[in-house]
């Protein structure tokens, strides 16, 4: 009934909705399906039902780089691969980086393009694929423009301080203020490729705006690769903070190693680079974040015995 009302007089539409965090999605299934997946079919719904009176030009959905799982690497034998999700066995013995999933040899990371294969590794993942594929699929029958927007790791000022599952950004901020010990998984070389808001919206708008005819995926990232203890050390020293930085010889089961977006699609449909460097970024959400109230300092201690209770935390012997 709010998306009846919502949809009234509506031309285009932006759908931002989901439930987020890959762990909280391996034990939280039915939740996530619900609201991602149905969620999206009742707004398809509406439309679908709406198509004869007034139909809207075009649909954008907030997709996730989670549709990729671990992406596109290069092996010296096989070229461009796409690894599978890494073995527990292997994690658990320190041997964090990706294979090549034909010939089992270490491959390089590459930038993923918006031609890789759908292998999501998380829950969360997948019911962003669905929530792609049917968003696009009714666009194509509607003939109408579609675009899913392939977010990778979104950040700046007014993300939310408070879920300990999604953003380590956030996570690091509000142990580095407390002086918490800000502990590493894995080894502390994995990275994300991480946008920042302002750019996230301009790729949204000019999305929306589109005035040429397109269906299809496009990347939103920076194509800047950054480690998670660079930005624990950034962190720390943003805040003059005391905090021990550990590598804590765990790791999260379903995870991904390594990202980074191509985005020469992205620039030749929407005309834009995202132009916010990832230091000047971070400088903006931390003088943000230091302005905001302290969290809960024991949340993310939850968070940790919730993973390590459902078997999705596993220790390094």
């Amino acid at each position: 009934e709010a998306m009846k009302k919502a949809l009234k007089g509506v031309d285009r539409i932006v759908h931002l909705a989901a439930e987020t965090g890959t762990g909280q999605s391996m034990y939280e299934i039915e939740k996530y399906f619900s609201v991602n997946v149905q969620g999206t079919a009742n707004l398809l719904q509406l439309l679908q039902d709406n198509q004869s009176k007034k139909p809207i030009k075009s649909i954008v959905v907030a997709s996730s780089r989670a549709v990729y799982g671990e992406g596109a690497y290069l092996c010296s034998e096989h070229s461009t691969v796409y690894p599978e999700q890494r073995s527990v066995e292997a994690m658990s013995s320190g041997k964090f980086e990706p294979v090549c999933p034909k010939c089992g040899k270490n491959v390089t990371l590459l930038p993923t393009s918006e031609s890789a294969p759908f292998k999501p590794m998380s829950m969360y993942g997948l019911t962003k694929q669905v929530q792609e594929q049917a968003v696009l699929l009714y666009a194509r029958t509607a003939d109408i423009n579609g675009i899913a927007l392939r977010y990778q790791n979104v950040y700046g000022p007014g993300q939310s301080l408070k879920n300990p599952y999604t953003g380590i950004l956030a996570i690091f901020s509000n142990l580095a203020r407390q002086n918490q010990a800000i502990e590493i998984y894995e080894d502390g070389l994995e990275s994300r490729d991480f946008v920042y808001i302002d750019d996230v919206i301009e790729y949204t708008i000019r999305s929306l705006r589109y005035q040429g005819s397109f269906t299809g995926a496009l990347n939103v990232g920076s194509g800047e690769q950054v480690t998670v203890a660079a930005i624990a050390s950034e962190v720390k020293k943003f805040f003059d903070s005391s905090s021990s930085i550990l590598i804590a010889e765990k790791f999260r089961v379903g995870d991904i190693r390594h990202n980074i977006a191509e985005m020469q699609l992205a620039q030749r449909i929407l005309g834009y680079t995202a132009k916010i460097k990832f230091e000047d970024g971070l400088n903006k959400f931390l003088t943000w974040a230091a302005a905001e109230p302290e969290q809960d300092k024991s949340a993310y201690q939850r968070s940790v015995d919730e993973l390590t209770e459902k078997n999705l935390m596993e220790s390094v012997r």
